[in-house]
């Protein structure tokens, strides 16, 4: 039913699993959560997977949100041999396969793995979760400022045209976050942390959704992704609540 790559999204709470090695033979799957700054990959029985699936509690993905795109034309040399550099590391890591998806294990490859390749072990940690996120293909590994039309800038918005990667057709085309909705972001994150000592991204995410967009179909919301990187660009994730508590005032769900 599964293969190497699959990702699987699931309704509540919403978080999408990507499955990154089948062992068919004990019936098994390594999954990595998606999104998650620090995510590191579980062994899950495949039958727990598929009922899952089956039970309507997650859906596999057609199209894949989180797959990097083919490297563009024309990048430069640098960008090339970093992404090349990266995938040395990667593959050699991927040559120890199923023990890669072993804590224990995993720690003493990656360490040894650092030392062969003169990097520091943050980096390849750094390399493995990029290769995990962005679908396990080289071009996943090239670093992100390579794919930025315009460093350091928000793109604008025109009515009607949504920005990035176009959706399948069929789907919700998504929407495009503008200032009101970067502002329900950080008053999302001051509601929460009115009520919570830590802040908890996936959490607060979901409690947005609840608040300030109930009911709303597949792709009417910002996705986590457009909330995560928002949160990050504002600096809202480490804010204290009253830093955005004029904002909060303004709005209500």
């Amino acid at each position: 039913m599964f293969l190497p790559n699959d990702v699987i999204q699931y309704t509540a709470p919403v978080r999408a699993l990507r499955i990154l090695w089948i062992d068919h033979e004990r019936a098994l799957a390594a999954t990595f959560e998606l999104g998650q700054r620090h995510s590191q990959p579980h062994t899950v029985a495949l039958r727990a997977l598929a009922d899952d699936v089956l039970g309507r509690r997650a859906r596999l993905l057609l199209h894949d949100p989180y797959a990097a795109p083919p490297a563009p034309p024309g990048l430069p040399p640098r960008q090339l041999a970093l992404r090349d550099k990266a995938w040395d590391v990667v593959a050699c890591l991927q040559a120890d396969g199923p023990a890669l998806y072993q804590a224990r294990a995993r720690a003493a490859l990656v360490a040894r793995c650092a030392a062969a390749h003169g990097v520091s072990r943050p980096s390849v940690l750094r390399y493995l979760r990029r290769f995990w996120e962005r679908g396990q293909v080289i071009d996943a590994l090239l670093p992100d400022y390579g794919n930025s039309g315009a460093p350091g800038k928000t793109r604008g918005a025109s009515a009607g045209v949504k920005r990035g990667r176009p959706r399948k057709a069929g789907q919700h085309p998504g929407l495009n976050v503008d200032a009101a909705t970067r502002d329900v972001f950080r008053a999302a994150v001051a509601r929460y942390r009115a009520s919570h000592t830590d802040l908890s991204r996936r959490a607060a995410y979901r409690q947005m959704l609840a608040e300030f967009y109930p009911g709303c179909e597949p792709g009417a919301a910002p996705s986590f992704g457009q909330f995560s990187y928002w949160l990050e660009r504002d600096g809202a994730a480490g804010a204290n609540p009253s830093g955005v508590a004029a904002v909060q005032a303004n709005l209500s769900p």
